[in-house]
């Protein structure tokens, strides 16, 4: 199955060797965002609140540039460096997406790129 690249000149450039969006056949696999600011490259300032409110409008650049909308998104992968940060974090994903709900996992980790508190990545049809 070929593999198309998706790119977004309204996301930050990827800090790593990989594409911002691969479409494999009816799938497209949306690679883990954080919250940087597509102006400077940089974290947004604030708290993981702010950082994924930043996540979220990220990854609709993506998902524009793949034709795709936050209603075509059937996982989510969320990734969290503090899970006191959950609450917060959710608040934001909650206003994100309409019922039915993508399937969603979400992960402590120790750290993520660039200082991030949270990062994540999604699987659109």
């Amino acid at each position: 199955m070929p593999r198309q690249v998706i790119v977004s000149k309204n996301t930050a450039p990827a800090v790593g060797p990989f594409a911002a969006a691969v479409r494999a056949g009816e799938l497209l696999f949306v690679s883990g965002q954080v919250g940087q600011d597509p102006a400077t490259g940089k974290l947004v300032a604030g708290d993981v609140a702010a950082q994924a409110e930043q996540v979220f409008v990220n990854i609709r650049a993506v998902l524009l540039a793949a034709g795709k909308t936050m209603n075509d998104v059937v996982r989510v992968g969320v990734y969290l460096c503090d899970m006191n940060d959950f609450a917060k974090m959710n608040a934001v994903y909650a206003r994100q997406f309409a019922a039915p709900y993508p399937a969603r996992t979400s992960i402590a980790v120790a750290a993520l790129p660039l200082g991030a508190c949270v990062e994540i990545d999604l699987v659109a049809r």
